[in-house]
């Protein structure tokens, strides 16, 4: 009799109880809790990546339109050039060095043109593509504040593994 009433006087074996009632009424609660915000946070990051594909479908569909212009533009200075060597020859034949210089000078204003429009299909992609990405840069960052996320990841990390540990259990 002498052991048992030991064990009813020893604090640690009441804190042990109170420990053991505490998970048992509160601890589900607790683990719900924690894997909510997981989840909610795991849904913001899902349409954070589903944005950020987005804006990348529509970045590479500007891109490929520009590649697109850019055909178009090599195309079309082909012509020019075919029809400025045509020329070229044509007018050869009534004096040739009069020719020689006028296709030197039409030859360099199409590879001019060339280039003119090749740097503005660049600057139109990159300035388009800076303008999505910072605009996707304000989004995501007006959505989370940092003190939020730090405080929420930290939390998030604290709690994995009994958060793991609930759910292999259930």
């Amino acid at each position: 009799m002498h052991h048992d009433a030991s064990l009813w006087a020893d604090p640690r074996f009441w804190v042990g109880i109170a420990f053991f009632l505490f998970f048992a009424i509160f601890g589900r609660k607790i683990v719900g809790l924690l894997v909510a915000t997981l989840d909610n946070r795991s849904l913001a990051i899902k349409r954070e990546l589903d944005e950020a594909g987005r804006l990348r479908q529509e970045a590479e569909a500007m891109l490929a339109d520009a590649n697109a212009r850019r055909q178009v533009a090599l195309q079309e200075a082909q012509i020019m050039l075919d029809s400025a060597r045509s020329e070229a020859q044509r007018m050869g034949e009534a004096a040739r060095a009069e020719a020689a210089s006028s296709a030197a000078r039409r030859e360099r204003m199409a590879l001019d043109r060339i280039d003119a429009a090749e740097k503005a299909a660049v600057s139109d992609v990159r300035h388009a593509a800076a303008e999505l990405a910072g605009r996707a840069a304000e989004r995501i960052l007006a959505e989370f504040p940092a003190e939020a996320d730090a405080t929420l990841i930290d939390r998030a990390i604290q709690g994995l593994p009994a958060a793991l540990a609930t759910r292999r259990a259930a």
